[in-house]
């Protein structure tokens, strides 16, 4: 039984906890997040930011934000010459170490149902939910409308 100990011991160290999830070694680097203001009863606003999986690709699957009542990630294409909107199904692709620029006339968050307008210098909370990074909290400056980028707001 001693000679066999060692042996038995070897087996369970062989079969050993399962390599790190995705999920614990991938984070998401958020940089530029901004919104732009919207007019008086305007049902819907327009949020940017560019994201940076790093250490494996992920997946942006969710945005939320107590601004709206939902927040949605939509992509730009054109469609027989015409531009045309509509949310991404799976999400947002975020391949590792390939920064993801969400940006006006591009891909995008929609923040649908309005609460209130988006008034410059404000700041909107975004709650981001990745496929293996863990969840994000992301504070945006809210630009004037005709902004086109924004400054440096990182991840909270």
């Amino acid at each position: 039984m001693k000679r066999l100990a060692p042996l038995m011991l070897l087996a369970l160290a062989a079969c050993g906890s399962p390599a790190a999830k995705p999920s614990q070694a991938t984070k998401v680097e958020v940089t530029d997040a901004w919104c732009r203001a919207t007019p008086n009863g305007a049902p819907t606003g327009g949020c940017f930011v560019t994201l940076t999986s790093i250490g494996g690709d992920d997946r942006l699957v969710r945005v939320s934000t107590d601004r709206a009542q939902t927040a949605q990630i939509h992509e730009m294409s054109m469609d027989g010459g015409v531009m045309k909107m509509a949310e991404l199904p799976g999400g947002l692709p975020l391949p590792d170490g390939r920064p993801q620029a969400l940006a006006p006339g591009g891909d995008h968050i929609m923040l649908v149902g309005l609460n209130g307008p988006l008034v410059a210098g404000e700041t909107v909370s975004l709650a981001l939910t990745f496929e293996h990074a863990p969840e994000m909290g992301v504070r945006a400056q809210v630009r004037a409308i005709g902004a086109t980028s924004g400054a440096d707001h990182t991840a909270r």
